[in-house]
């Protein structure tokens, strides 16, 4: 599985994997604020961005994408990160391949099944078909009908991209495979080889809903080194509501020692 991926400065590697819906360009700005000091790897996952599209599309197979990835670009260890649906694929490859991490940062997700929060998401992307619409404009008023948070449909948007030959716009993302795996994005990683024992941070938005309380005993038992911190202000795009605040917490756990 070759995956499109960005590469910033030099020292040793960090890389970043993106949520359901994402591209590596939403952890741009980040990676290139942790490139004053390390070497980081921004990715598309598979059916995302210019990564291949292809079958299958569960947790078990993304970390395998992520041990191909490494091993080709010769990085037998890496700090990871990983925000949302990337989080749960570090969690998943700390459990498969621990002796391939160094540090772990989980960006406001937890080790349990979500119930369907994307429904209306799934609804109006496969209702758009965007190879019939010639605005970005045009597009945004179809999607608001659906999806009335503006930051929520320019995130999707960040999606489409105009079809070089003909009319209209295309999708990045394989939608259909996205809608027929979803079940698997929304359960729980593989535990088996549980618990990983190296230094692990979840970081959870203040106003999302994506690292409950009542999860921390959990986290705790299968990450044995990890420890919670909470940005206020903050909802499920942490990167994006609190650059700033991330990036201090981020960097600050690398920097010290085990």
């Amino acid at each position: 599985m070759k995956l499109n991926f960005k590469q910033f400065g030099k020292g040793e590697p960090v890389i970043i994997l993106h949520g359901l819906f994402g591209t590596l360009d939403n952890w741009q700005t980040l990676a290139k604020k942790l490139a004053e000091n390390y070497t980081v790897f921004i990715i598309d996952q598979r059916n995302h961005g210019r990564s291949l599209h292809a079958q299958p599309f569960d947790y078990t197979t993304l970390a395998a994408d992520l041990r191909e990835f490494m091993e080709e670009n010769w990085i037998y260890q890496s700090n990871l990160i990983g925000h949302s649906m990337g989080g749960k694929t570090v969690m998943q490859f700390a459990m498969d391949f621990p002796d391939m991490v160094d540090k772990l940062v989980v960006v406001d997700i937890a080790p349990v099944d979500y119930p369907e929060r994307h429904n209306h998401i799934f609804d109006a992307l496969l209702n758009l078909f965007p190879e019939n619409i010639d605005s970005r404009n045009e597009i945004d008023a179809i999607l608001e009908k659906q999806i009335p948070d503006y930051g929520e449909r320019q995130f999707l948007m960040k999606n489409l991209s105009r079809n070089k030959e003909g009319r209209g716009y295309r999708f990045k993302m394989n939608l259909p495979i996205i809608y027929e795996n979803y079940p698997h994005i929304i359960a729980n990683i593989n535990t088996e080889e549980a618990p990983f024992e190296k230094p692990t941070l979840f970081i959870a938005g203040g106003d999302s809903r994506h690292i409950l309380p009542e999860y921390e005993p959990l986290i705790k038992n299968l990450f044995t080194k990890a420890h919670i911190e909470t940005i206020q202000g903050a909802g499920h795009w942490v990167h994006a509501d609190k650059p700033a605040e991330l990036l201090k917490l981020v960097t600050d756990f690398f920097e010290t020692a085990e």
